[in-house]
Parts: C-alpha cells; structure tokens; sequence
C-alpha cells in the first residue's frame, strides 16, 4: 500500500514506501531552515529587548530629573520607584508607534456581502495624550462603514481606534486617522468617524472649563458625498438606546 506523508508545511516532502531507499537519499532541509529562522527571529526579538530596555532606563532618568527640577526629593520612598513606573506607562501609553494596521487587524477582515447596508458600533472608549500638554484627553468614538464585499471583525474598529490614540495627538488628526485606515483597510464605500472628547488641558490648566467636550467628525466616500448616508450616519449615533 501506498503512503503519502507531509513533513512541514513550510518545505513539504512527499514519499511513498515503496521508494523508501531512494527517500534516504532525499535532502531533507526542512529542520535545518526551521532552526536558522528560528535563531534568527530569536536574535532580532532579542535585539528589539535590549533597546526597549535602554529607552526605559533614558526615559526614567529624563522623568527623575524633572522631578528634581521641581524640587521633589526623589530618594523619598513614594518617589524612589516613580521614575520607571512612569517610563513604563508612557511607553504603553505610546504603544501605537510600534504597531502598524496590519497588526492589530491581523486576518480579521471577511468577504461577505451586506447588500449596501451600514455597520454602526458606538461609544468605544478611547484615550490617548494631548501632543501640545502631554496630558490625556478621553472619550467616546462612533464608527460606521458601508462595506462593499468585506467585513471588518467588530473588534478591529476598536483595535484600529486604540492603534492611533496610544501616540501623542490632537483629536482632529485622530479621528481622520482613523476613518481612513478603515476605509483602505475594509475596501468601503463610505466611512463615519466621531469623536466626543474631555481635555484634561482645559480642565486641569489653562482656562479649567469642567464639563467642556470636544466633539471632531471625519465622512469619507459615499458618507460625504451623499446626503441621505450621512444623514442616517448622524441619527444613528446620537440616538438613545
């Protein structure tokens, strides 16, 4: 009886018993390869470590300095590991350089056809740091797409929102970002983007008006270009559930 078996789907071999002495005889690469890629990946993640760390130890002394310069004793116990603590929030709070679309979107996009319908999800959470202050403003974003033969998964709206807040930004630029990521990401004929936001720089500082929001709106395609799409768009965000 003849067998036929697969060895690694990244350099498959078949074989049949029957040819069993000539298979000895067969180059067989595929581990060989597998281990050079391997350490290969593994010097690269290594390489990308090692830098991580040296900006968190330049980012701590930079953030320990400042604080020096406001006159803070930093060797007292509440601020000794204050330094990294805050490095480390900063990078994360700044994770979005170090993504790309294609990463958080990864294989969540579908062919399917929705008939010209729109897709709606609201009130997604979103944060992200003023670029002129440093300090956060937060919110909530509406989006909305028509597709036109594919999908986006529900959750790669809020993956895209959270890609663009987690750099330093000015809601304007954000809201744009990321209606036009998902115009290109989902092929759509048409995109919506709100955004109502609360700046702690005009809370915490300068003119401190509690209660102010900033509300920013992005339509691209058809939900620009026509008035009944956009229409629909805006009611159905501000309606009440």
């Amino acid at each position: 009886m003849n067998r036929v078996r697969k060895i690694d789907s990244a350099d498959t071999l078949t074989f049949s018993l029957k040819d069993k002495d000539s298979f000895k005889e067969l180059p067989i690469k595929s581990k060989r390869v597998r281990t050079e890629d391997s350490s290969e990946d593994a010097s690269v993640k290594s390489e990308e470590s090692d830098n991580k760390e040296d900006k968190l130890v330049k980012m701590a002394a930079a953030i320990k300095t400042v604080l020096e310069c406001l006159g803070e004793d930093v060797d007292r116990e509440g601020l000794e590991r204050t330094p990294m603590r805050a490095a480390k929030a900063l990078q994360f709070f700044t994770s979005g350089y170090c993504q790309t679309v294609a990463d958080v979107v990864g294989e969540g996009v579908f062919n399917e056809e929705t008939q010209g319908d729109m897709v709606v999800v609201r009130n997604i959470d979103i944060h992200s740091l003023c670029e002129h202050h440093m300090v956060p403003f937060s919110g909530k974003v509406h989006i909305a797409y028509i597709p036109q033969g594919r999908i986006l998964g529900l959750s790669k709206l809020a993956r895209i929102a959270n890609l663009f807040a987690r750099r330093f930004q000015v809601q304007e630029r954000l809201t744009r970002q990321i209606a036009e990521a998902i115009m290109e990401t989902a092929g759509a004929k048409g995109v919506g983007v709100t955004i109502e936001a609360t700046h702690m720089c005009m809370v915490m500082r300068g003119v401190e008006k509690q209660g102010a929001s900033t509300v920013t709106s992005t339509v691209l395609g058809n939900f620009e270009t026509d008035k009944q799409v956009r229409k629909e768009y805006f009611q159905l965000i501000n309606s009440t559930r």
